[in-house]
């Protein structure tokens, strides 16, 4: 479901100029995801895509700016 700017607040906006600042072509979709240890619930979320040439460039950026980048295992 197509979500407005505002949803998801300024951390939303912020990485996507923190991404386009540095030539990063991204795709950003909400979807949901499961959170929480002991009440576990299905939340939404914001999530960036990079092309796999991107990984590691995108991957640098986010750690230098203080960002935790998601790994798949």
């Amino acid at each position: 479901m197509r979500r407005e700017p505002d949803f998801f607040g300024e951390t939303a906006l912020e990485l996507e100029h923190l991404l386009t600042g540095y030539s990063i072509e991204y795709l950003v979709e909400p979807d949901t995801y499961r959170g929480g240890l002991l009440f576990a619930s299905e939340r939404v979320g914001a999530f960036f895509y990079v092309a796999p040439e991107s990984h590691e460039t995108a991957k640098e950026v986010l750690v230098k700016n203080n960002y935790e980048p998601y790994e798949i295992k």
